[in-house]
């Protein structure tokens, strides 16, 4: 039934004039979404993106679902519609239409017994002989002519259905939905981040955040082998290879960590290891980024979650990185996490119960407020720290997700 589908911009609406490039980068995000779909064109038509096979044919109902499910992840949409696509004329409107609205009159009819419907009905070819109120009238006749009178009616307000109606100069196309798309802006529009991604629940959404801001993530994790299991990092490289559905597939740097933690554990007092950890993290995770060419280092801590995360610890951890932390959650709460988590499908990889580096030699009462001049009389004491992050970063494993 339906031949096209009608995308609508979120933010790219009010840019100014590099507009262009965020249509086309939309475009190009589409195209890859939609690809295991033969002979698809994606084009650009007055403000709207259009999706349609080659020769125009109809999609089959499998290729709906594969484009439904798929454009849910092109970032940048405000909504889209399957629509049916006619010639500029009232009768292909009322064909259309006759054809069309049937299946949805019947699945309301199956939870009532009288279906309120209305016509709504636009019109941007101003000379067009009918006004959308007329077009509105006409199109209405042709949608109840197969029901019984008292089985109808007409609300303008809340209808059970709603037939949309558009007419241009060049077409005219019919639809009955909007499904929402995720907003924000296209994936590869802004400047790439790399990610410190873990197996938990909040590093992959910030990850989906970050996404939404149109950045491209390339990701690191941390493992510390032969005292976290090789399921630690698979458990990542699954994760890595869902989010990067959302996006171009990116690459998985997987460092171990545990030569450092070995350093810290036999130098170092116990109750500052996680902030001494987190340190040496983000220094590896920026000389990772500055040799990658990522502009900014992403983690998911929110103020206060645990002891690494406490506003002053969260300081003297940024400390030790040269570089932009990005925080998207910094102010979430967890239930909003896990929900979100939820929605773009991560929750259940994250869920399942796997050690990571963080567990190694974990203090029992850990610093929840470590000023820095007392973290650098620590390091102080660590033996040629420098030269042992050289030899980790050497030796990190490159994934492709």
């Amino acid at each position: 039934m339906y031949n096209a589908i009608i995308c609508r911009y979120h933010e790219i609406a009010i840019k100014g004039n590099n507009r262009n490039m965020f249509e086309t980068r939309m475009i190009e995000n589409i195209y890859h979404l939609l690809r295991c779909i033969d002979s698809i064109r994606v084009s650009k038509v007055r403000g709207r993106i259009w999706i349609e096979h080659k020769d125009r044919s109809r999609f089959s109902s499998e290729e709906l679902e594969v484009i439904k499910s798929q454009l849910q992840k092109a970032f940048g949409l405000e909504s889209f519609s399957p629509v049916i696509m006619t010639e500029p004329a009232l009768e292909a409107l009322q064909e259309a239409v006759s054809k069309s609205c049937r299946q949805y009159f019947d699945k309301a009819f199956e939870s009532r017994q009288v279906v309120s419907f209305r016509i709504r009905a636009k019109r941007s070819d101003k000379k067009f002989p009918l006004d959308s109120k007329q077009i509105e009238i006409e199109l209405a006749k042709v949608a109840g002519s197969n029901y019984d009178y008292d089985s109808l009616n007409i609300d303008l307000e809340n209808a059970d259905v709603t037939v949309w109606c558009e007419l241009r100069q060049e077409f005219a196309f019919v639809y009955y939905e909007t499904i929402r798309g995720p907003g924000g802006l296209p994936v590869g529009s802004n400047s790439p981040v790399l990610a410190l991604l873990s197996g938990g629940i909040d590093s992959p959404v910030a990850c989906y955040e970050i996404m939404k801001r149109g950045c491209r993530c390339d990701f690191l994790t941390f493992h510390s082998s032969p005292y976290t299991p090789q399921d630690t990092v698979d458990k990542v490289k699954t994760i890595a290879g869902h989010l990067n559905s959302f996006q171009l597939p990116r690459r998985l740097f997987i460092c171990n960590l545990a030569p450092m933690q070995k350093l810290i554990r036999d130098n170092c007092t116990p109750r500052f290891r996680t902030v001494l950890y987190r340190r040496m993290m983000f220094r590896i995770a920026e000389r990772v980024a500055r040799r990658h060419k990522r502009f900014a280092l992403l983690t998911g801590e929110s103020v206060g979650q645990v002891a690494s995360q406490t506003i002053v610890n969260m300081a003297t951890i940024d400390n030790a990185a040269n570089m932009l932390v990005l925080r998207p959650l910094v102010g979430t709460d967890k239930n909003d996490a896990v929900a979100l988590a939820r929605r773009i499908g991560t929750y259940q990889l994250s869920k399942q119960q796997v050690p990571d580096s963080c567990t190694v030699f974990a203090p029992p009462s850990p610093a929840t407020s470590a000023p820095l001049f007392k973290i650098e009389e620590e390091e102080a004491k660590l033996p040629e720290w420098e030269k042992l992050i050289e030899e980790i970063i050497d030796s990190i494993e490159v994934c492709e997700c």
